[in-house]
């Protein structure tokens, strides 16, 4: 694995926009920005490296549903959530309730095996930027190079797959609305994109203008309309506190739901602690315990729920991150301190991609510090080695 600089295109930015990425940089609080995506590096991987990297996905998986089962026994507590919630996920997961996607971040310099830092496997983002602008990327510069990104056609697919499941043909993709980010906006209008190409029928709906129409007990967007099938980009864990939550943790069948209620466990830092009690040693984790370092001198606090590196307090040595005293606020899961990978300054970490329950492909973002936050930077990818011949692995056909 190396990281290299690249020439960026001419007219980079215009170009990236017109391919439905709409921030291209990141605002700071001055009024300046710092670039998000950033094509003025890339890193590259072996063949080898990217085997490791999708075997290590599909084994986080499997091991992540059988750690979601463990929770869902109520072995480490209600998890933080409301009353009610681990029966509905439980009843959920009985369902076979279809899911869409998820993504592992994952610690990874091509020596060491592949570390999981975490699953987002509720509301994961950063989904246009590995799909679409870094495939057209990679055909604009290295159109003989290969990449691992089967994002776009698997997720397609995926709709496909589930179609036969699903209530209706239709399906709500809703978001905050005007209060929404750029980011969230533009990944429930891609996702919407896909199942479009899938045969479905979309429509967008406000979180905030959906209704509860009490004499039919169904859920209504602005329209009136009945609502099926909802895609949500909107955290389950926030999500059952407030009233409209409430409703659904007492008829969960109400409505379809992607990503569906056994994901607020499963998105869970809990976890990780889950996974290392199943599989202790195993390669791809970190020890990690609930509410306790557990003899771990060198260790990294996340709050149960969380995003963008959201109250992330850590202590090791020469690095000292977030006051101590926030750790009596909330609950905690600690994870043995697992250095980034440092590349002249430049720390990746490996968002990889799984779909439908399969490896899919990988996004990298880098900061200049040891937390992925809000200032990240997304960075290309590309494997040395020529691309293989299949039209079905460009999301333009």
């Amino acid at each position: 694995m190396y990281r290299h600089w690249a020439q960026p295109r001419e007219d980079w930015r215009r170009t990236i926009e017109r391919q439905g990425m709409t921030f291209p940089t990141t605002k700071l609080d001055d009024g300046g920005e710092v670039p998000y995506w950033n094509e003025a590096a890339m890193y590259e991987f072996s063949t080898a490296e990217i085997d490791h990297l999708e075997s290590a996905t599909a084994d986080l998986h499997t091991m992540s549903v059988e750690a979601t089962k463990f929770l869902l026994t109520g072995a480490m507590g209600d998890l933080g959530l409301p009353s009610g919630t681990l029966e509905m996920a439980q009843h959920s997961l009985d369902s076979k309730a279809p899911s869409l996607y998820g993504r592992f971040d994952l610690a990874y310099d091509g020596d060491f095996p592949a570390k999981l830092l975490e699953y987002n496997a509720d509301t994961p983002v950063t989904l246009i930027e590995t799909a679409v602008i870094q495939w057209h990327w990679l055909n604009d510069k290295f159109p003989n190079t290969d990449q691992w990104n089967s994002v776009h056609e698997d997720l397609v697919k995926q709709w496909r797959r589930i179609w036969p499941h699903l209530r209706s043909r239709v399906v709500h993709f809703a978001d905050m609305g005007e209060d929404a980010p750029n980011e969230d906006i533009m990944t429930a209008g891609y996702l919407m994109d896909t199942a479009v190409q899938a045969g479905l029928t979309t429509k967008h709906v406000a979180l905030p203008d959906i209704g509860y129409d009490r004499n039919h007990q169904e859920f209504v967007d602005e329209d009136y309309e009945r609502i099926d099938v909802i895609y949500k980009l909107y955290p389950w864990s926030d999500m059952l506190w407030e009233p409209f939550g409430e409703i659904v943790i007492e008829d969960p069948d109400l409505c379809q739901w992607i990503e569906p209620p056994w994901k607020v466990v499963m998105a869970s830092k809990a976890l990780l602690p889950a996974l290392w009690h199943l599989y202790p040693d195993h390669e791809n984790l970190l020890p990690a315990y609930f509410n306790s370092a557990e003899g771990l001198t060198d260790w990294v606090a996340k709050p149960l729920h969380g995003r963008e590196g959201e109250g992330i307090v850590i202590r090791a040595p020469g690095v000292r991150v977030g006051p101590a005293d926030r750790l009596d606020e909330d609950d905690y899961v600690y994870q043995q301190w697992c250095p980034l990978p440092d590349f002249d300054g430049n720390h990746p970490v490996i968002g990889s991609w799984v779909i439908g329950g399969r490896p899919a492909g990988i996004g990298i973002r880098e900061s200049d510090g040891w937390i992925t936050d809000f200032y990240s930077r997304f960075v290309p990818h590309v494997i040395d080695a020529p691309r293989p011949s299949d039209p079905e692995l460009d999301p333009l056909t």
